[in-house]
């Protein structure tokens, strides 16, 4: 092993994944090569499938930039073979999301398009987790790959996502980063909707893009001298997609005599691009042919950069453009010229592609609306739609999972006295207002930890756990009073007042498994002192000694001997 691999392996593999991936994003390709020359004995000594599937990743990439694109074809397949082996994790949601930007990078759309598909399930899915470095570099390097795709809304959505998560994170690095992203991708949208006419629309996304590069800048971070030019480049741009035409043109002249000096190939073709479309413009606008010929040549110089820098997109993209202004000019020998490369390069595959890509978030969209869809009807299968409230089939899911006899459990039933007058003198709707009523007064004045249902009409069922009959006793007579002291007036004419019954299951020692009784038994204990409480004149509480509760209506002053356990909620 070499001095270095050593180094490698005595350290943190993951932070040197970091650096591998900043470096596989720069220009100059000598880092990251040099970089994974280091790591790379380390990866292949690895076992875990993880760092396998990185390891054929990585030299996918590497094959790239050596052209050799036979060990790239070799080396994703046998990096898509590791990842089968993976949990779902952000992690692996990275390392799909980055295998995806490389087969972009070689073209390779179809395979490009089923590999983004699942690092975008893994981002978004119960897996994703809590916000971590790999989720937000997931949402980056899908939203480079949708780019890629020419599905511009898509990278600017996991451009965003990118964003919010980098930014509740501690790294300054990576906060700039995708906010510079976001910026770029939002830039690119507001120009694509505005060549369809969408004006509105592109002038609100610029808007944001221009926030969002002012907001980088005034971070406490110094960015690469190449970002740093990238960011001004795409803040010119948001500003000619918002009809800022002549405010935009110095800043990006005074870049890009910058860029021609001190930056890479990319960087150079990417500025003159954004310039010519500025160009195109102002041609227009002025009726200055002048302009329309500059931005013909800059067109040109951007498009051989474009191909010599391996983004196939961009190369096509100014194909397009200048075909397109060339017949503006009236050059039509040109334009032919121009648009039959386009289409030569373009080919049927990536349109096909483009569709399959865009027909399979349709249906993952599907999918995700049926699942909320079950999950709405779970939820209003265990939950009562009128007072919101868990429902009977929800308490007697709960009550069947509670171990009786490990520590005391107490019961205590509740019923609406008269119900039925409100609902014959009244109206139904009132009858519901009271229900609706009642169950905000029981969740108010029960304790913490405590659970109210709704169990059948005008009867509730609260749960006290840990409680005994003595602090479940005084837990319902503050319930009780709480109706009863109500100002039912906007409601109903008359007060409302409760009837409660209570039973309760004490602890019992493991001596004793056969005192333990069931919680169906310690229901129906509860709703017969919930009978009585009813015959011996209503608004009372009602325990299994037999007279009415402390507190009750004709009953004694509360004894202050049984508070209960713990603060009410």
């Amino acid at each position: 092993m070499s001095p270095s691999s050593a180094r490698v392996a005595a350290g943190d593999l993951a932070a040197v994944l970091c650096r591998l991936l900043d470096a596989s994003s720069r220009e100059d390709s000598t880092a990251f090569l040099a970089l994974l020359d280091d790591v790379d004995v380390v990866l292949a000594e690895s076992d875990e499938p993880c760092w396998s599937a990185w390891r054929h990743t990585l030299a996918a990439r590497r094959a790239l930039i050596e052209s050799d694109p036979e060990l790239a074809v070799e080396s994703v397949a046998a990096a898509r073979e590791a990842l089968d082996k993976c949990p779902p994790s952000p992690d692996t949601a990275l390392t799909l999301a980055y295998l995806a930007h490389v087969e972009v990078t070689a073209d390779h759309f179809d395979a490009a398009m089923l590999l983004a598909v699942d690092a975008s399930l893994l981002t978004e899915g119960p897996n994703a987790g809590e916000p971590t470095r790999a989720l937000h570099q997931a949402h980056r390097w899908l939203s480079l790959t949708l780019s890629g795709l020419d599905l511009e809304e898509l990278a600017v959505s996991h451009a965003v996502r990118g964003h919010r998560i980098a930014a509740v994170l501690p790294d300054l690095a990576d906060q700039w980063q995708l906010l510079q992203l976001s910026a770029q991708q939002h830039a690119e949208l507001a120009q694509t909707l505005r060549r369809r006419g969408d004006s509105e629309r592109a002038r609100a996304l610029a808007a944001v893009a221009i926030a969002q590069a002012t907001e980088a800048r005034e971070m406490a971070w110094e960015p690469d001298p190449a970002d740093a030019d990238l960011l001004d480049v795409v803040q010119a741009w948001a500003m000619n997609s918002s009809d800022d035409l002549d405010s935009a043109m110095g800043p990006l002249r005074r870049v890009r005599r910058r860029v021609q000096e001190h930056g890479g190939l990319w960087l150079r073709g990417y500025t003159d691009l954004v310039l010519a479309r500025l160009l195109v413009r102002v041609a227009q606008r002025d009726e200055d042919e002048e302009y329309g010929e500059e931005a013909i040549g800059l067109l040109v110089d951007a498009a051989g950069a474009f191909v010599a820098s391996g983004d196939r997109r961009r190369y096509r993209q100014c194909l397009l453009e200048l075909g397109q202004n060339s017949a503006d000019l009236g050059r039509p020998a040109e334009a032919l010229h121009w648009l039959e490369a386009y289409r030569a390069d373009t080919g049927r595959a990536h349109s096909r592609g483009r569709e399959m890509w865009a027909e399979m978030f349709v249906r993952r969209s599907r999918l995700r609306e049926a699942e909320r869809q079950a999950a709405l009807l779970r939820r209003h299968a265990l939950e009562d739609p009128l007072t919101g409230l868990g429902n009977r089939r929800s308490a007697e899911r709960r009550l069947g999972t509670m171990r009786l006899g490990e520590e005391p459990l107490s019961l205590a039933v509740v019923d609406v006295d008269r119900f039925k007058k409100v609902n014959d003198e009244a109206s139904h709707t009132h009858g519901d207002a009271v229900l609706r009523r009642v169950a905000d007064l029981l969740r108010e004045h029960s304790r913490t930890g405590d659970e109210v249902y709704r169990w059948a009409g005008d009867e509730f069922l609260v749960v006290l756990p840990t409680a005994t009959e003595a602090q479940a006793v005084v837990v319902m007579e503050r319930l009780r009073a709480a109706v009863a002291d109500a100002d039912w007036s906007d409601v109903v004419p008359d007060p409302v007042t409760v009837s409660i019954g209570v039973a309760t299951a004490p602890a019992v020692d493991e001596e004793q498994p056969s005192t333990v009784v069931g919680w169906r038994a310690l229901f129906d204990t509860a709703d017969l002192h919930l009978f009585s409480a009813k015959r011996s004149g209503r608004n009372r509480v009602r325990a299994p000694g037999g007279e009415p509760a402390a507190g009750s209506a004709d009953g004694p002053a509360a004894d202050p001997a049984d508070p209960p356990t713990e603060d009410p909620a």
